[in-house]
């Protein structure tokens, strides 16, 4: 009688345990292949599903083009002893006298220290007037100087130097060692000596970008295509702004990875083996290496010519499927680019599911059959 009660309660277990199962849905990270697979167009959905090959990969494999335009490179260098309105000048003038125009007494010669080129780009000498000095040199000003005192004052001697002024500056912002104005003078005419000179970048070379902003145009460029190129180590020009900042590109990782996150690239070009690494890789006991997926909002000259066809209008949706077990899939993965906002999702392996479902359904049994035992001795 016993042994009948025993049998029957186990039955019971069983039934309860898959019904449990079969009314309940087991927890898993995200939909299957299959339920991606149904959004297809070809199901009736709204998405393009591709299986990546050597095609797609050079018909995807976009990244962002920085430059400066003809404008910016064109541009020859700033001469480093042309006068700017609000530069500031030193003039000394020596008069051949003893009793002189501008020389106090017991000496011939007089020191203007500090005189600022004002925004119309004239100064003032005494006894010489306003003097044009801003696009001359100080060799001209000098010359100017001479010219228009010697008529009241034997042989007048001037000397004019450019002192650091406001004139010819840039500003410095973002990730760089020291962010500030800084003069344009002979040892920083070109955009690497400035960063130089404000202390370098202070972020991952691989991953700053360099814009400069001048009146309404701008440019931006990788940190190091300034060293590759010698063509975007550009002349500067008062007023420009430079703004040094870390890439802001990221993928989102979800799935049976090792960080299901929003991931930040680190590199200028990202395959989908280097998102895949760079989350911690496949998940051996949960990942399907068959079932890597991109999904992506493609543009619709790149969507026509994955498809080949040319009839789509705007962006449309496109699914990635990557297989890592084919002969090749390492290498598709490889050559595939990951572009910004891209999702990277790794679908759970059968096996997983499979685990999950003996789980909770040994669970359930060990369950009831605790119960049934506490029954059977409460009985007793």
């Amino acid at each position: 009688m016993k042994q009948s009660r025993s049998r029957w309660a186990k039955s019971a277990a069983l039934l309860a345990a898959v019904s449990i199962l079969a009314s309940c849905a087991l927890p898993r990270v995200g939909p299957n292949k299959d339920e991606i697979y149904s959004g297809s167009v070809m199901r009736e959905g709204d998405a393009f599903i591709v299986t990546v090959n050597d095609r797609v990969t050079r018909a995807t494999a976009v990244v962002p083009a920085l430059g400066f335009s003809d404008q910016f490179q064109g541009a020859g260098l700033v001469g480093s002893d042309t006068i700017q309105p609000g530069d500031t000048l030193g003039l000394t003038i020596w008069e051949n006298v003893d009793d002189g125009l501008l020389a106090a007494a017991e000496t011939n010669a007089t020191a203007l220290e500090e005189v600022q080129v004002d925004g119309s780009g004239f100064i003032f000498v005494p006894y010489a007037g306003r003097i044009k000095a801003s696009g001359n040199s100080p060799e001209t000003v000098r010359r100017i100087i001479t010219e228009k005192l010697q008529d009241q004052t034997p042989d007048p001697q001037v000397e004019v130097r450019r002192l650091a002024g406001d004139g010819s500056t840039v500003s410095l912002v973002g990730a760089v060692g020291g962010q500030g104005v800084y003069a344009i003078e002979r040892p920083t005419r070109t955009l690497s000596s400035m960063l130089a000179r404000a202390g370098g970048i202070t972020i991952q070379p691989e991953i700053a970008q360099i814009t400069v902003l001048r009146g309404a145009s701008q440019g931006k460029i990788w940190f190091q295509d300034l060293y590759k190129n010698p063509r975007y180590d550009i002349a500067l020009r008062g007023g420009d702004r430079i703004l040094v900042e870390e890439d802001t590109r990221a993928f989102t990782a979800l799935g049976a990875t090792g960080t299901q996150a929003r991931v930040p690239f680190e590199t200028q070009t990202l395959s989908a083996v280097e998102a895949i690494a760079q989350v911690g890789g496949l998940v051996p006991s949960a990942s399907d290496p068959t079932g890597v997926f991109v999904f992506r909002n493609e543009p619709a000259d790149i969507a026509n010519q994955v498809l080949g066809r040319s009839d789509l209008i705007g962006a449309q949706r496109m699914v990635y499927v990557l297989d890592l077990t084919k002969p090749n899939g390492m290498f598709m993965a490889r050559d595939f680019v990951v572009r910004d906002q891209d999702t990277l999702y790794v679908t759970e392996a059968p096996y997983a599911q499979w685990s999950k479902a003996i789980t909770s359904l040994t669970g359930t049994l060990t369950a009831i059959a605790t119960v049934s035992t506490v029954r059977d001795a409460v009985t007793n």
